[in-house]
């Protein structure tokens, strides 16, 4: 974008980006045009481009639905244009979101040449077309060499048996290798007959991919002669895509080369805070997370005991400090923080780390665990340090309220003196998103991960105790403790990580899909 760009809601005239939201999947939108919506005023969207690009906007932003569906128009295509004028000569930076790209078969030309009328500058933002990304995401591209070498991509909007129609079907039935239709589902028996009259056989393979990109992608296949019937008996709706050639012969074959977590709901219950990096991770495997913090850390800590420890620890007076998880380190750490203290105050004690992410949370704020227990549980701690030798050592235990017995109590068998400190509660949260909850509670969630106790029991808090509607998806583990929580709240896992961090649990969960059925390979 231009210096004279940035500047124009300043100056007086606005401007207007016209932004291809990608084919469904929200991370499928460009780095350019998630910029223009992070930066926008006001953001018309339509019905296909993904709710959850919205959460980009700035809280101030006007967010207007323009969305249109057979029969149901939140607006006309002349208030649209209307809209993006008015706002954009008020002065304000307005995005124009449109599922796809805004020049398939989208009307963002029309409404370029509406703003250009009236000296509206614009920036057109392409976006991934679902004709390509789309059947790319169920594994049947648009070419490939030796089957494919051409492709026409067609609107099935038009109703193929008027008089005067501007889709030539007769002529494009065999013009190209690969058809793509799109908007096609309300007429698919009249498409198919169209095509076939002009000449494609009957036996062409064909498929339909129903909201492609997303977790609730569908997909069906059989010859062209008996495509329409196919999809009225698997239930097919729109948005669907009408795919016409021999590249769809390779579907189950590509599709079942893709990641195995590809488009799975996957429930992520651990803290707003936490939940980014589990996230991140399930995303870069093509998986849709599901966040549901079952988790809300509520400090406990007592300040007296907080200044008492830091002198102890300043005076050298600990030998060992344990932290039992990451955010026990950096509740501690924080609080010790606030009494103007950092790092330094460790300088006389050694630290020890329950497991490899607690490790790295201690690292993270200029800390080197300097044991790492091997087994991520209280008795493993116990063996580590017993290893070390800590008879009479004095100890500090800063951990959860309520944390389990073995491991202070496996301390002091040893001969250590423990000084527990209390920092927090991890209760269920106050709230929990809503739509989060409707898909746990409709059924329609994959896998769900648990990285600690405390998240099983949490979750069970949050759903009234109702853990059935999660019973037919995988459960994974973070590791042994958390699994037996998992399996005693009626939630055998499928899934124990065997390296206990984050990105172990994710491993682990592709592992075992991978052993399973995937629907997308199934014809």
């Amino acid at each position: 974008m231009s210096a004279a760009s940035a500047m124009s809601a300043t100056s007086g005239v606005g401007h207007v980006w016209l932004v291809g939201a990608g084919p469904g999947d929200p991370g499928l939108i460009t780095v350019a045009g998630l910029a223009a919506l992070r930066r926008a005023e006001v953001v018309l969207y339509d019905r296909l481009a993904p709710p959850q690009l919205l959460e980009a906007c700035d809280q101030t932003a006007v967010l207007i639905d323009a969305g249109k569906a057979a029969g149901d128009h939140a607006m006309t295509q002349e208030q649209i244009n209307a809209v993006l004028v008015e706002h954009a000569r008020a002065g304000r930076r307005v995005v124009r979101l449109k599922g796809g790209d805004p020049f398939v078969f989208g009307r963002g030309s029309e409404e370029l040449l509406a703003l250009a009328a009236v000296g509206i500058a614009a920036t057109v933002v392409p976006g991934v077309s679902s004709a390509i990304g789309g059947l790319a995401a169920a594994g049947v591209p648009v070419t490939h060499r030796g089957v494919a070498s051409s492709f026409a991509v067609i609107t099935g909007h038009e109703d193929p048996t008027k008089a005067e129609a501007a889709v030539h079907w007769e002529r494009l039935a065999t013009a190209v290798d690969t058809l793509v239709v799109l908007m096609g589902v309300g007429r698919l028996d009249a498409i198919v007959a169209a095509l076939i009259a002009g000449g494609r056989s009957g036996d062409t393979p064909a498929a339909l991919v129903q909201e492609a990109t997303t977790a609730d992608q569908r997909s069906v296949e059989a010859p062209l002669a008996r495509i329409a019937q196919t999809a009225r008996e698997a239930g097919i709706k729109a948005p669907a895509l009408l795919v016409v050639g021999e590249v769809v012969r390779l579907r189950a074959r590509l599709a079942g080369a893709t990641s195995p977590l590809a488009r799975r709901r996957v429930l992520v219950t651990r803290t707003r805070g936490q939940a980014s990096t589990l996230v991140e991770l399930l995303r870069a495997e093509g998986a849709v997370p599901v966040v549901l913090p079952a988790i809300e850390l509520e400090r406990r800590a007592d300040p007296a005991a907080v200044w008492s420890s830091l002198a102890r620890l300043r005076a050298g007076g600990y030998a060992w400090a344990v932290f039992t998880s990451a955010n026990a380190a950096e509740v501690y750490l924080d609080l010790i923080a606030e009494c103007g203290a950092d790092a330094r105050a460790f300088a006389g004690c050694r630290l020890c780390a329950i497991g490899p992410a607690t490790a790295r949370a201690l690292a993270a704020r200029g800390l080197r665990a300097d044991l790492v227990a091997e087994q991520a549980a209280g008795e493993g701690v116990v063996a580590a340090l017993r290893a070390q030798g800590i008879a009479g050592a004095s100890v500090l235990l800063p951990r959860a309220e309520g944390g389990p017995d073995a491991l202070p109590a496996g301390l002091r068998e040893a001969g250590a003196s423990v000084d527990e400190l209390p920092l927090y509660l991890s209760a269920p949260p106050a709230t929990a998103p809503p739509k989060a909850l409707a898909l746990v509670r409709a059924g329609k969630i994959d896998a769900v991960t648990f990285t600690s106790s405390s998240t099983v029991r949490n979750l069970a808090a949050l759903l009234g105790g109702d853990l059935s509607p999660l019973r037919g998806a995988t459960i994974a583990c973070i590791g042994p403790m958390t699994a037996q929580a998992a399996a005693e709240a009626g939630l055998p896992p499928q899934v124990v990580a065997e390296e206990q961090s984050v990105a172990g649990l994710v491993a682990a969960l592709r592992a075992q899909l991978a052993s399973g059925p995937r629907p997308e390979v199934t014809p």
